[in-house]
């Protein structure tokens, strides 16, 4: 062993901090993780989250965008579950978050409390796992794959509204815009075009394409690459001045179904936002999306990849986290 390289380990050790690897994070994520800890605790999730699937399929669409956002911002900690209190505002406020179903953030804390119910297990299975496990499970129960979950993550110190800003993709992106705010959390363009197909499921404001149906440009009031038959239904059921509580389904054909039509949408000019269409007419995208579209083996082997990926962003261990008593607040 070089001089070199045992001044690096010296070095390392005094500014630990600093030499930190980017593996490091996700290193204590591993499969089974609580086999010895809390044994049954996939299947106490499993449970919860079927009950609350069997009372609202919100739960579905809630739970898979409740840990995207969550992930996007400090990493998978549950810092978006965490509540307001006194001076500080948390993530969940932002106005990027404010669109977060309830039903998502209910599946977890009942989780928790349905873990915690065990005597073994009570304090010793974070939020963020609690979590990471849910959407593994509402994605199978729409249909898409079942697959093994990393866990090993402790729940986040901190969180603040001002935290969520330029984090989270926008409905207006281009590919550019996209490809480099995935590459920001480690995540390729294959990663990003495959979790966008969680836009398979739940549904959005109308607010947040009005702009492709009513004034896209000067030339174009309703955005060309859009399909014009569902160009016009967009505009029946989102007129203009409509109530902003109208919400309508992000895929028109299975809405309720974790699929690759997402991406035969694309093909026919139905993806509703900016961000979705532009995976399909940019040059650079387009092949994946041809790709998955006539592979759902394909797409659901991508998928599970890409979210195994998400889940080790920004991963806490040691003294950057701890598991907390309630989700919705620091212990």
């Amino acid at each position: 062993m070089g001089p070199f390289h045992l001044l690096t380990i010296a070095l390392c050790s005094i500014f630990l901090s600093v030499c930190v690897f980017p593996e490091t994070a996700s290193a204590q994520l591993r499969q089974n993780y609580y086999a010895n800890i809390c044994p049954n605790v996939e299947n106490i999730v499993r449970g919860v989250v079927n009950t609350k699937f069997q009372q609202t399929f919100v739960t579905v669409p809630a739970t898979l965008r409740l840990f995207f956002h969550d992930c996007f911002v400090q990493g998978c900690d549950a810092s978006v579950i965490i509540a307001s209190s006194g001076s500080n505002t948390a993530e969940k406020d932002h106005p990027d978050n404010l669109s977060l179903a309830g039903d998502g953030f209910d599946t977890v804390i009942k989780a928790k409390a349905a873990v915690d119910k065990i005597p073994s297990c009570k304090n010793k299975v974070s939020c963020a796992d609690i979590l990471t496990m849910a959407t593994r499970d509402v994605i199978a129960l729409s249909g898409g794959p079942s697959y093994a979950v990393e866990l090993g993550r402790l729940d986040g110190l901190s969180s603040t509204s001002a935290s969520v800003n330029g984090k989270l993709p926008q409905p207006t992106f281009n590919l550019d815009q996209l490809t480099s705010l995935f590459a920001a959390n480690g995540l390729s363009r294959a990663d990003m075009i495959a979790l966008s197909a969680a836009h398979t499921l739940g549904f959005s404001h109308c607010s947040k394409f009005a702009n492709r149906i009513y004034n896209f440009s000067r030339q174009n009031p309703v955005d060309p690459s859009l399909d014009k038959t569902y160009a016009a239904q967009l505009q029946q059921m989102c007129p203009k001045n409509v109530d902003p509580r109208i919400a309508i389904n992000m895929d028109p054909v299975t809405p309720r179904k974790f699929d690759n039509v997402y991406y035969q949408n694309l093909q026919q000019g139905k993806g509703l936002f900016t961000s979705d269409q532009v995976l399909f007419t940019d040059p650079r995208s387009k092949p994946t999306v041809n790709a998955w579209a006539s592979s759902s083996s394909a797409f659901q082997n991508a998928f599970v990849q890409a979210m195994t990926k998400l889940g080790r962003v920004g991963v806490k261990t040691g003294r950057n986290g701890n598991i907390r008593r309630d989700c919705g607040a620091f212990n």
